[in-house]
């Protein structure tokens, strides 16, 4: 088959990178071989700290809670500029000052002010709390004197700030260990890290701010990060398609296969595949469900495949350039021989709920037949059910990376923490939703809008990320409770307009 235009990807900019803990470390060495100073690096994230502190609080008591390592070094420095800006300011640290070692000695000599330890700190008064207790390398659970403050912090509800990451919170998996803070701010350098984008870093770094402190962007050639948090910028250009010689077939024609039972699920594909751009959109219907089609939605085309060698006919179009397939058509052969069908064109395919389901007990032969671009759009059920092997990894990123390597698709993992990964290693992780979506269809309507994108062109990576962040941006832009699959298309435009033309930050 010829394309209509190429498949585009997009553009993964490094200042939308996110680091592992590994990464992170190899940048620090990498500007302090640059001529960097750790003591310099630990002060300007203090400074940074201090800056974000001001600038959303109130002057008022404070515990700085320091822990062992370079995270309670910070607080050391956040410590002393607070203080020296008229703050009244207590430390509280885990362990002795003369355990400390390297950086983090350097800071604790220079604060003069009260110290006491964990186990003794009292909480009178709802100080503010500034927490540098563990960063975002802890990788054991939190147990004792700090597990113990912690919970009273969490218990008593009292305002957290949290260096670098919210203590307790793996800096690369995103779980928690045992026991976390939950902030309502969040601090952090250089770059994102994973787990600030997991579901856990999502609802307890509060609001993550990502601070400048002198490391030069340039070590990220040698770091090469293959992780990044998903924006418009990277992808938004590929929208704006256009010109006065387009017509609907130059827009795409995205065939879906809809099923005799629950029709809605196809016809909110199609209706979100037309709201996002494409110019046509076919429900592939049973005989018995086509009159049902056809009284619904008018701008939806229906044609009739009662079973998938009717299905695969449709193939011979080559003017149907991209297929979503799963919306509602059935755990039959009908799905199973209709996915491999279309496989087997090697046309741009969006593989949801059913057609992942159907393939439950033979995988292999899905993956097998994967031979173009295809992206699969799993909940962590569906998920489970084609890599049970791969559920036990912590890490969402890393399991739906391992994931597109082992089925030669893009995955597109759902959830708070949407993850869209491609075989060659790359990942997107989208943060952009609200808990309004997790309501019937709503499913429906994402893979319809990746079906749409790809009738348009883009590759499926770029494809997973767009429809993730406009589906989240629909849901945004409904701005009240109450939301439903159905209201989702209608917000569309509005969720584009924003994608492609973002607010001027120096207007609002």
């Amino acid at each position: 088959m010829t394309e209509k235009f190429p498949l585009t990807d997009l553009v993964l900019r490094d200042e939308f990178a996110l680091l592992s803990c590994a990464e992170m470390a190899k940048a620090d060495a990498a500007a302090i071989a640059g001529g960097a100073y750790g003591t310099e690096l630990m002060e300007a994230a203090g400074r940074a700290v201090v800056a974000n502190i001001s600038d959303h609080y109130r002057q008022q008591p404070v515990i700085v809670i320091c822990g062992p390592g370079n995270n309670g070094g910070d607080g050391f420095v956040v410590a002393r500029l607070l203080k020296s800006a008229g703050w009244p300011v207590r430390v509280a640290l885990m362990g002795t000052p003369d355990a400390l070692k390297g950086d983090a000695a350097w800071a604790a000599r220079l604060w003069k002010g009260p110290m006491g330890d964990l186990g003794t700190t009292s909480l009178a008064g709802r100080p503010l709390i500034i927490d540098a207790l563990f960063g975002a390398g802890l990788n054991r659970p939190i147990e004792g004197v700090a597990a113990a403050l912690i919970g009273r912090v969490n218990a008593e509800r009292l305002t957290v700030i949290s260096i670098d990451i919210p203590s307790g919170v793996n800096g690369d998996s995103g779980e928690v260990m045992g026991i976390a803070f939950s902030a309502t701010l969040t601090v952090t350098f250089f770059r994102a890290k994973l787990g600030h984008y997991s579901a856990e870093g999502l609802s307890r770094c509060g609001v993550l701010r990502v601070a400048d402190i002198g490391i030069p962007a340039s070590v990220l050639d040698s770091v090469v990060p293959r992780a990044w948090r998903n924006d418009p910028v990277q992808w938004a250009p590929l929208l704006q398609r256009g010109g006065t010689t387009q017509n609907k077939y130059l827009r795409g024609h995205l065939t879906i296969l809809g099923g005799a039972q629950s029709t809605g699920a196809a016809r909110l594909a199609a209706l979100a595949a037309r709201r996002v751009g494409a110019g046509l959109a076919t429900i592939a219907a049973p005989r018995e469900a086509v009159a049902i089609y056809r009284m619904a939605e008018p701008g939806n085309l229906v044609v009739e495949a009662d079973d998938y060698a009717a299905f695969a006919h449709l193939l011979a179009d080559e003017r149907r350039n991209a297929f979503v397939i799963g919306p509602g058509s059935g755990l039959d052969d009908r799905t199973r021989g209709s996915v491999l069908a279309a496989l087997s064109a090697r046309r741009p395919v969006v593989l949801d709920a059913d057609a992942i389901t159907a393939f439950a007990d033979q995988p292999t032969v899905l993956f097998g037949a994967i031979a173009g671009p295809v992206l699969m759009t799993p909940h962590e059920g569906e998920f489970r059910r084609l890599f049970p092997d791969l559920t036990s990894i912590p890490s969402k990123i890393e399991r739906t990376k391992q994931a597109a390597q082992r089925s030669g698709a893009t995955i597109l993992l759902k959830g708070p923490d949407t993850v869209i990964a491609a075989p060659d290693g790359r990942a997107v992780i989208n943060g952009h939703a609200t808990a309004g979506l997790a309501t019937a269809g709503s499913g429906d309507v994402l893979a319809g809008m990746a079906g749409g994108l790809l009738a348009q062109g883009l590759a499926p990576m770029a494809a997973g990320a767009a429809a993730a962040w406009l589906h989240g941006e629909s849901a945004v832009r409904f701005r009240r409770p109450g939301l439903i699959a159905e209201d989702l298309p209608g917000l569309i435009p509005e969720a584009l307009e924003r994608a492609i033309s973002p607010p001027n930050p120096a207007k609002t």
